[in-house]
């Protein structure tokens, strides 16, 4: 195997391969409810894809990352209560929204760290949960029906077939990205502020600025999964920027591998997957779901991909016997 064919590089290759192939599978076997669900993973997938940016290269472990998810999800609902279908309106108000927002919270919350920033991250999720609560002429706490899916001319995200396609694009753009922003020199200082923020400022790079910028094209891009879950469940609620959902985007990416570019993708397939088996079991799913997610993050500190890309340990090269100068 060539070196440049490790597994790290083979493994999201061979995962967007196989979504590739669900809805041919699913459609074959005439259980288009698996095209639903795996595309609800790839959506998680993204938006876990996208916490990574910030916690897994920039350190920052945002706990209101579902503000994003939600905003994107209303950017599609409110638009679409007011008669207005046009998707690119709709990913306009999701991505600018979204960054805005995020460069709002980010700007505050870096000025803490640790603790305060996770707190501060939550405060701000739980913020944009009770401003939409209190919206009751958009439903309020019921949530609010998506009365019409973005239209991009003649492709609609409300078939399940081109949302899900969408969703695998976007997700192996995004893959793709992420690959590249590891090598690149905004990725290696964002990374190296992470481990040492005061050497990244010694050589004149502002390590806040940098973790800013991620946080926010981090938001925006978690944004784009709230869009797509938008049109997928034909619904948009306050529930979904409730705190235990970024709790779920940080489980996902713990479990699949910090700061790993599959990682997050692992993460979301392992965690849905294993919730809707458990699901099929016993109603008491939790009390069993709970401790293999310890369980799993006991086991691979780095991750399931950190346990995939483990490599034997090369032998020792054998030290030469040098014959003394009165020996055989």
């Amino acid at each position: 195997m060539s070196s440049r064919l490790t597994p790290t590089v083979l493994l999201p290759v061979l995962l967007l391969v196989a979504f590739a192939v669900v809805p041919f599978v699913a459609t074959a076997l005439e259980q288009p409810f698996w095209i639903s669900f795996f595309a609800r993973i790839l959506i998680y997938a993204i938006a876990a894809s996208a916490l990574n940016l910030a916690l897994g290269y920039g350190g920052l472990v945002s706990f209101g990352h579902a503000l994003f998810m939600g905003l994107g999800s209303y950017a599609v609902a409110l638009p679409a209560f007011h008669g207005i279908a046009n998707g690119w309106v709709h990913l306009g108000l999701c991505v600018g929204a979204c960054g805005l927002v995020a460069w709002g919270v980010g700007a505050i919350s870096l000025r803490t760290s640790g603790m305060a920033f996770i707190m501060i991250t939550l405060a701000f999720a739980q913020m944009g949960y009770f401003a939409l609560v209190s919206l009751k002429q958009y439903g309020g706490d019921d949530g609010l029906p998506v009365a019409a899916t973005s239209s991009f001319g003649g492709f609609d995200l409300g078939s399940t077939l081109p949302l899900y396609g969408t969703a695998l694009v976007v997700l192996a753009l995004l893959t793709w990205w992420m690959a590249r922003l590891r090598v690149a020199p905004f990725g290696m200082a964002l990374r190296g502020a992470r481990q040492n923020a005061r050497r990244i400022n010694a050589i004149g790079l502002e390590a806040r600025r940098l973790q800013l910028v991620a946080f926010v094209i981090s938001g925006a891009t978690c944004g784009v999964s709230g869009m797509l879950l938008a049109n997928l469940n034909a619904f948009a609620s306050p529930s979904s920027l409730a705190w235990t959902v970024s709790g779920e985007l940080i489980v996902m990416v713990v479990l699949g591998g910090i700061g790993t570019v599959a990682g997050p993708m692992v993460g979301a397939l392992v965690f849905l997957g294993l919730e809707e088996v458990l699901k099929g079991w016993t109603e008491h799913w939790m009390v069993i779901f709970g401790p293999l997610i310890v369980l799993m993050a006991l086991v691979g500190r780095r991750g399931i991909v950190g346990l995939i890309a483990l490599r034997p340990k090369a032998p020792r090269p054998a030290t030469p016997v040098v014959a003394s100068e009165g020996g055989v």
